[in-house]
This record gives structure tokens, C-alpha cells and sequence, in this order.
């Protein structure tokens, strides 16, 4: 098990380091991004780090200046063909390689760590849009009205992800992740002609050249989960709002999932929150492989403790179910 978002604002420790940093900062300071990295590692008995950085960081290497407040805002969005110039396919970001091996070479040899990055669509949509939005209606509407140029834009983000992923993985990473966030808001047709292809070719461009495992998460998916399963990543990351068993039945018995308890899941009661926990390891039992974790990102106001008490069960659940497993 590990969670979504687990180094940031909900630990003390984070906040406290925060008070001398900004969050761009520290995403570009090695040694600052290493530290928060290993943070939660050292309060939990978590399974893996994941590299603090933000799926918007390898675009400054592309030509897109932006700023965060507290999300992204671009200075200028891009939005016709001619602003293709912008984007040039770019290797990696020299920093958040030197945090990542920072992490590999502090990090016990039992725990993995995950590189990711912004799959191809979600960052079209911070592209087109300039910033963050509920509905992302420009980016959509592009991708209707410009057909030819949206492929072209999702092409060469496709291949500047591929080689970032890879140089992540080359950089120590054991297994990489693809979030996107923003998939949800595509009907199957949309998301099978524009984000289906590129985001297959991302995986598997990854996987041929390192070898090492593929996450993918495409959040408030649902109804995308028979094509998401279409992409080829070793595993699916799966949002809360559809009961793992069944996304287990529309991704296929052999799938590997990760998720996907719902974040506010956090702030119940004990009793109802520990029901909730083993509802999830039930719904994973009828995949392949089952990685815990929430469904999206942890809320900053949960209380550590609640945490603490999420691991100490999964943890207790996972042994148990290998007990039973080996005196079958």
C-alpha cells in the first residue's frame, strides 16, 4: 500500500518545512524534494515513495512558463496550431532525476519508489485552458473543433511524457505512474480517438525501454474502465466512486488494481471507516493483484493519526490473508 498525494500538506512536518520554501521551490531543490518524499516513510509503514513533484513541472522544459496559485496558471494558454512552436519534446527535468536517486539511495531496499507524470490529455487540458477548471470546456471544445491540431499536441506530449518517464525509471524509479486527472470528463467515443492512442504508445514506449512497471490512473473514469483497460499498464489505478469488485469485472479478472478508498473515508468513525477499509481488500481480492491506497489524493485537513490507523489494518488484513493463503 501507498497513498495518493502522501508527502504534503496533511503531515506537521511537511507544513513546518513549508514555512521556509515555496512549493515551486522545493519541487526544484533536490535535496527539499527528497526530504518531503521520505516524510511519510518515516511516520508509516508504507510500501513506496513517490517522488514530490507536480504532473506540471516538465512543461517549463518545454517552453510553457507558469506559476502556482495554489494550482497552475500558464502565462499564456496555448491554443491554435501555431503555438505548437512552444512545445519541444523534452528529455527530463535534471532536478527531479538528482531527487530521485537523493531517495533511492536513502530509501530501504523493500520499499519502491514512483516516478510519474502527467498523462497526455490532462496536461492538453492545462495547455488549452490556462488553468485549473471543473469542466475544462475550452480543452474539450478543441479537441472538436481542431481535431488535427489537438492530435498533433497530444503526439508530442505523448512522446516528451515517454521520455520523462523513462529517464525517471533510468534515474532510479521502480515503477512509473501516469495520472490522468481529467479523463473522466470524456465520453467513450472522445476518449477512444484522442487519448486511447497516445496514452498506449506512452505505455508501452515506457515499458519496452525499461522494463519496469506502468500505473495508470484516469480519475472519475467509470465508464471508461473496458478502454482504460485498452492502454496496457500493469496496473490500474481506480477512483472511489465505483466499488472496486466492479471495476474488477469490467477491467477483467487478471488486472492488477490499485485504490481506491474514498478520501473523506478518513474523517468518519472508527468503526464505520475500518468497514470501509476492509470493504476495499474485499472488492481487490477479485483482482490478480490488489495495491491499497485511496482513490485520489489525500485531503489536507486529515488527521495523521487517521492514517496511522489505515495502515495498522491493511497491514494486519494483508497478514492475515497471506496466513491463509499459505495453509490452503
Amino acid at each position: 500500500m501507498w497513498i495518493m498525494r502522501q508527502a504534503g500538506r496533511y503531515l506537521p512536518e511537511y507544513r513546518k518545512l513549508r514555512e521556509s520554501v515555496d512549493f515551486k521551490t522545493a519541487t526544484k531543490t533536490p535535496e527539499v524534494a527528497a526530504r518531503i518524499t521520505l516524510q511519510p516513510l518515516e511516520r508509516f509503514e508504507l510500501d513506496a515513495a513517490i517522488i514530490f513533484s507536480d504532473i506540471m513541472t516538465p512543461l517549463e522544459g518545454m517552453g510553457v512558463k507558469l506559476d502556482f496559485d495554489p494550482g497552475p496558471v500558464l502565462e499564456k494558454p496555448v491554443r491554435s496550431a501555431d503555438e505548437l512552436a512552444l512545445l519541444e519534446p523534452e528529455e527530463s527535468a535534471p532536478f527531479v532525476l538528482e531527487a530521485l536517486r537523493h531517495v533511492r539511495a536513502e530509501l530501504a531496499a523493500d520499499k519502491a519508489l514512483i516516478g510519474f507524470a502527467g498523462a497526455p490529455f490532462t496536461l492538453f487540458c492545462y495547455l488549452i485552458q490556462g488553468q485549473g477548471s471543473k469542466d475544462f470546456m475550452e480543452a474539450r471544445a478543441f479537441l472538436r473543433a481542431e481535431p488535427d491540431a489537438a492530435g498533433r499536441m497530444l503526439d508530442v506530449l505523448g512522446t516528451s511524457m515517454s521520455r520523462y518517464l523513462t529517464s525517471q525509471a533510468d534515474a532510479g524509479a521502480d515503477v512509473v505512474m501516469l495520472f490522468d486527472s481529467w479523463a473522466g470528463l470524456l465520453s467513450p467515443d472522445v476518449y477512444r480517438r484522442f487519448v486511447l492512442p497516445v496514452t498506449r504508445r506512452v505505455v508501452s514506449e515506457v515499458r519496452t525501454a525499461t522494463r519496469k512497471p506502468v500505473i495508470y490512473f484516469a480519475n472519475g473514469a467509470a465508464s471508461l474502465l473496458p478502454d482504460v483497460r485498452e492502454v496496457g499498464a500493469d496496473v490500474v489505478g481506480v477512483d472511489w466512486t465505483v466499488p472496486l469488485a466492479r471495476a474488477v469485472e469490467r477491467l477483467g479478472p487478471d488486472v492488477v488494481v490499485q485504490g481506491n478508498l474514498d478520501p473523506a473515508a478518513l474523517f468518519a468513525p472508527e468503526a464505520e471507516l475500518e468497514q470501509a477499509i476492509r470493504h476495499v481488500i474485499r472488492g481487490g481480492a477479485a483482482a490478480r493483484a490488489h495495491i491499497f491506497n485511496l482513490g485520489h489524493g489525500i485531503h489536507r485537513t486529515t488527521d495523521p493519526g487517521r492514517v496511522a490507523f489505515l495502515v495498522d489494518l491493511v497491514r494486519e488484513a494483508s497478514t492475515t490473508a497471506s496466513t491463509a493463503e499459505v495453509g490452503r
